[in-house]
């Protein structure tokens, strides 16, 4: 395996892991949970990015819509990145939202979600795309 799969594989399980611990905290007792991360409903205006194109190698952008949408498609974790620079992942109500979000591949859209902050990492959970 080349070096650049390898890397790309590498990030896909990182954020595929915090993706499932972030949807798994949901329901575990309070008790043994961690002190609460910080969540506020927003609304966020970005491009559609697969993480792991992104975080490997900056991929946005038209040039990288095909394969976005192929990344996406293929279940490996979506976000945003807004004009603001800053990027959330993306996820649906306890489930990926990929199947939808595939077809806006380097668009901008509006989404809406809770967001949630732990070290460092941010994510937008319960989304929906704002018409």
């Amino acid at each position: 395996m080349n070096k650049r799969i390898k890397s790309i594989t590498a990030v896909a399980g990182a954020l595929a892991v915090t993706a499932t611990l972030a949807v798994a905290h949901e329901h575990e007792h309070p008790a043994a949970a961690a002190p609460a991360a910080q969540s506020q409903l927003v609304t966020v205006k970005g491009e559609v990015v697969d993480m792991v194109c992104y975080i490997d190698h900056n991929a946005t952008g038209e040039k990288h819509a095909a394969c976005a949408k192929t990344c996406i498609e293929s279940g490996l974790p979506v976000g945003i990145k807004t004009t603001d620079g800053k990027t959330y992942l993306l996820i649906g109500e306890h489930k990926p939202i990929n199947k939808e979000l595939a077809r806006y591949a380097a668009k901008t859209i509006t989404v809406r979600g809770k967001l949630v902050t732990r070290d460092g990492i941010s994510m937008l959970a319960n989304v929906e795309i704002v018409k």
